[in-house]
């Protein structure tokens, strides 16, 4: 466990440039003198580790070292984030839900920023339960839609024509569900019918 905590404490340095104990402690879910330790470790393992006292503080990467992953394409990373964000039977299976977690954590802060971001915004806009497939164009269609923050109509051309701003897919055991940000409701596959994609962007509802 505590050779898994440095690497992410040195991950988070990287990334996030200075941090405080505390700061660390609350990400981490150990005590600030628990992240004052695993300081002293790295140090002393030859990492470049700056510690700095005083107000406006905290603990630092010098020399610029990085270990990065980098030369993903935008869709490689929407791509990568779904990979980690996915659950999957044999992992739960044989009890390793939480190292799932932990290792799709390190992953994720391995990433440059930029990269880092898409992969977060990945795991944010589409979810699955299961890995149940349900093969309809049309969910890849609002895939785009949700990516691309565009407007979409569902039920074109009925009476019953709808209009929404979708900000998520969701998958559970049976079907897909949209999201729309104007209603906050999700709305089945099944209740799509023919689906227009706009070009006019939305703008999403402030979270707060």
């Amino acid at each position: 466990m505590r050779a898994a905590r440095l690497l992410q404490i040195l991950l988070i340095l990287q990334n996030r440039g200075r941090q405080t104990s505390v700061q660390l402690a609350e990400e981490l879910e150990v005590a600030p003198r628990t992240i004052l330790r695993d300081v002293d470790a790295m140090t002393e393992a030859g990492l470049p580790i700056v510690v700095y006292q005083g107000n406006g503080g905290g603990i630092e990467l010098g020399f610029n070292y990085r270990t990065r992953l980098t030369g993903l394409a935008q869709d490689e990373a929407t791509a990568l984030g779904l990979i980690l964000s996915a659950e999957t039977p044999m992992v739960s299976a044989l009890g390793l839900e939480n190292a799932a977690k932990r290792a799709q954590a390190k992953l994720i802060e391995s990433l440059p920023d930029k990269t880092r971001l898409e992969v977060r915004t990945a795991t944010e806009q589409f979810s699955l339960n299961r890995n149940t497939a349900v093969d309809d164009p049309r969910v890849r269609a609002m895939s785009l839609a949700v990516r691309a923050g565009t407007k979409v109509r569902l039920r074109f051309a009925t009476p019953d024509e709808l209009s929404i701003h979708p900000v998520g897919l969701a998958l559970d055991d049976t079907n897909w569900s949209v999201r729309d940000d104007v209603t906050q409701e999700s709305i089945p596959l099944d209740d799509w019918g023919r689906v227009n994609i706009s070009s006019i962007r939305f703008q999403r509802k402030d979270p707060g």
